[in-house]
């Protein structure tokens, strides 16, 4: 019998069919394979970015809507392969649950009236690097990720939710105002670094060799004006490739004490910059 840990690596990484093979009962399997992955596609994903169109948010959302398909998912499946007995209720309820994630979007209840809301009519989505389980992030480079009848939408560029302006028009200026740190990191990719760079006339504080990814250069930069510290930037080049096999350049915050490009990488990865020195090949 597997123990609890080597049987979550197990689940995570390698297909239901090869976990069960390995020996792994079936409601881990379930859980990590329709539950989970379905929370992290639905809940985690379109949920986050439809709730962020409602103007006052109102705490937990809803029922049993199109976002809660993990749930409802997880326990058809057992129905479904009879892995367990539901008595004729619970039978009533799963069968109104999956009717209703299959048809409606959110949806409130009260004591004498149900409110419903349509289903998106638009909804783009791109894999999540290194899916095992089929997990999915929205994404839309051109338009917003997801669309309603009314015509309202959402942005969303790699899973993260951003203004329209990251998508058609970033401008330095747009950049530096911008608090969150997530939407200004999307709209600096989208314009891209080496065109941020230029225009923001970062000021370069070293550069060097990356001693963990042959024939690839380190360049830290101090933060622009208006970022609100002293902090630094290290624009390096991704370990791996892209899947449209480009190795992507993408820039991360670092303290501002740091002078050294191989210190700052290294202290990404928790080594001092001796130690990252050492290193064959990071990822």
């Amino acid at each position: 019998m597997r123990g609890d840990r080597e049987a979550r690596i197990t689940i995570a990484t390698r297909s239901p069919e090869d976990a069960a093979r390995a020996g792994i009962s079936p409601d881990p399997i379930i859980r990590r394979t329709v539950r989970n992955s379905l929370h992290t596609s639905l809940f985690d994903g379109v949920a986050t970015a439809v709730r962020s169109l409602a103007p006052h948010p109102f705490g937990s959302i809803t029922w049993y809507g199109q976002q809660e398909a993990h749930r409802v998912a997880y326990y058809d499946i057992y129905r479904s392969f009879d892995l367990m007995t539901f008595g004729r209720e619970d039978n009533e309820l799963l069968d109104v649950q999956s009717a209703l994630v299959e048809s409606t979007g959110w949806w409130w209840a009260f004591d004498d009236i149900a409110v419903m809301s349509e289903r998106p009519t638009v909804l783009h989505a791109e894999p999540l690097p290194d899916p095992v389980h089929g997990e999915v992030r929205l994404h839309n480079s051109s338009s917003p990720a997801v669309e309603f009848v009314d015509g309202s939408g959402v942005h969303v560029l790699n899973g993260t939710v951003v203004p329209a302006w990251v998508i058609h028009d970033p401008t330095v200026e747009r950049i530096t105002v911008e608090r969150n740190v997530e939407i200004r990191r999307s709209a600096i990719e989208r314009m891209g670094w080496d065109a941020y760079l230029d225009r923001a006339g970062l000021r370069l504080v070293d550069t060097d060799d990356d001693p963990g990814n042959p024939g690839c250069t380190l360049q830290l930069f101090a933060t622009p004006a208006g970022w609100g510290d002293e902090g630094r930037i290290l624009l390096a080049v991704n370990g791996s490739r892209e899947r449209d096999g480009e190795r992507r350049r993408y820039g991360l915050r670092v303290p501002g004490a740091f002078s050294s490009a191989v210190d700052a990488a290294g202290w990404t990865y928790g080594l001092a910059g001796a130690d990252y020195g050492r290193l064959l090949r990071r990822t």
